[in-house]
């Protein structure tokens, strides 16, 4: 599996913005994902020294239209902090 095809899209929100100042990078990941397989993606993809990957399961939310119901995808995302001092300059233009 590539780098590329590990980290899928950086989180848009409000939250996430704010996490970037303080260094906290916030990515959709893939499922089947460990700690270790993000610290190494984003450290290759980026060229960035990772301190702390924190990861957790977001369960998709019931929606409805109509009578009908369904459910969107399980997602997985992981929170990276970043060395004192470092950041992903490709995500800064973003804010």
């Amino acid at each position: 599996m590539s780098v590329y095809d590990l980290i899928q899209l950086p989180v848009m929100s409000e939250k996430a913005y704010a996490g970037m100042e303080k260094g906290v990078y916030t990515f959709w990941v893939k499922p089947g994902a460990t700690k270790t397989d993000v610290r190494n993606a984003v450290q290759q993809a980026f060229g960035v020294k990772v301190i702390k990957v924190t990861t957790f399961n977001v369960e998709g939310k019931v929606k409805r239209v109509g009578k009908y119901t369904g459910q969107r995808n399980d997602r997985k995302k992981a929170m990276v902090r970043l060395a004192e001092g470092q950041k992903i300059d490709a995500l800064e233009g973003l804010v």
